[in-house]
Formats: structure tokens, C-alpha cells, sequence
């Protein structure tokens, strides 16, 4: 198991070719308590790859003993597809394992812990459909993506259902978080509901810092 700590920047990982297809799945961590990079790895030969994109021993192993309830798939046809920054109240709070499967997004994690030494900060990476790493985002972060190659497809598992009575958001473009996001605001391709979510310090966020 590899214990790494891993900051915002993808030539940290590309850069890298140990890390960019291990032998056996690794979960790195990032500079945001609890979120964490798993990087299944990929067996390669004549054919071609496997990959174990999820396994509940590995990632109990690495201090993610949870379980999942619900996959859900999205499909942005093109780049600048906005769906963000989300999360869920309790009681179904949500943890997400992200992965890209076709394509390729800008992934980011919001800390709205309150207390937390991170609140307010965020991590953000590439997921690609030629890279297998995922990105885990515990509860108590918001979360959202921006397409950034056509035809991309996402596959979330989640720890909770969706509640519809239960899903709240960040203003992803809120410029006192700033991410850098490959789209600017006048050219995302963003629904009204995310557009319309509360920026940060108008946040009355119902999670709490635990160390």
C-alpha cells in the first residue's frame, strides 16, 4: 500500500510512470483529508489490459471500509459540460468513487467541513478514460466535474441513493474558491440549478470537522 501525498497537479502523476500503471491497486493521499486517489493499475499483455477497478479489500485495507448502494452513469456529448458542486445533507450523506470511461473531465473536491484545516479549499485532477485512476470524495465535500474531450462518460459509485429532498450545492465558478476550471463561465455548459447554488460564504454547510 502506498501512503503518498499527492497535490492538485497532474504532472505530479503523469510525470511518473511508476505510479501511471502499478502492478496492484494503490490509494494514494492528497492534500484534502480523506480524499484520496485509488489507481487500480492494469495487467498488460499481447491482448491488451485488465484492470480491478474496484475491490472492497484494497480500499478497507487503505482505511476506506465503506459500501456502496448505487452506480449512476452521466454522458457529456461535448468539452465544457459543467455538473457542479454537489452534495447531499443527512441522513444520506454520499461517498463517491469516480471514474471516466470515456473521455476525459476536470474532477474536483470542495472541503465544507466546518472545522476542517482544508474548509473552503479543493482538489482537483484529470480523470481520463486511457488513465485508470479514480478519485474517492468522502462525505462532507461537494463535488463536480467539467467535461474537457467529447463523449465523456462518468461512472459514480455511491455510498447512499440519490435524495431529491437532499441535494445541495456550491456555485462551482465562485471565484473565492479558485479552481481553475478549463471553461469559463460565459462558455460552460451549465443547467440553472447549478448556476443558481449559494457561493461559499453564504454556505450554511451541515457537515463538521472530525479529526
Amino acid at each position: 500500500m502506498v501512503g503518498l501525498l499527492i497535490r492538485g497537479d497532474n504532472a505530479l502523476l503523469d510525470g511518473c510512470k511508476a505510479l501511471r500503471y502499478p502492478d496492484s491497486m494503490q490509494v494514494l493521499n492528497t492534500d484534502i483529508p480523506g480524499v484520496r486517489i485509488v489507481d487500480p493499475g492494469r495487467h498488460m499483455d499481447d491482448r491488451g489490459w485488465l484492470s480491478e477497478v474496484w475491490s472492497q479489500q484494497t480500499l478497507a485495507d487503505a482505511g476506506l471500509d465503506v459500501t456502496f448502494t448505487q452506480d449512476n452513469l452521466t454522458f457529456s456529448p461535448m468539452p465544457g459540460v459543467v455538473r457542479a458542486l454537489h452534495y447531499q445533507i443527512p441522513p444520506e450523506v454520499q461517498g463517491k468513487l469516480i471514474t471516466c470511461l470515456t473521455g476525459a473531465i476536470y474532477d474536483v473536491a470542495l472541503d465544507i467541513r466546518v472545522g476542517s484545516p482544508t474548509y473552503g479549499q479543493h482538489f482537483a485532477l484529470e480523470l481520463r478514460a486511457d488513465h485508470p485512476r479514480q478519485l474517492w470524495v468522502p462525505p462532507g465535500l461537494a463535488h463536480g466535474y467539467c467535461s474537457i474531450k467529447p463523449d465523456s462518460m462518468v461512472l459514480y459509485k455511491l455510498t447512499a441513493p440519490y435524495d431529491t429532498h437532499g441535494a445541495f450545492g456550491v456555485l462551482w465558478n465562485d471565484p473565492a474558491l479558485e479552481i481553475d476550471w478549463p471553461v469559463s463561465g460565459d462558455h460552460a455548459i451549465v443547467n440553472g440549478r447549478d448556476s443558481a447554488w449559494p457561493h461559499l460564504a453564504e454556505l450554511d454547510s451541515p457537515f463538521r470537522w472530525e479529526e
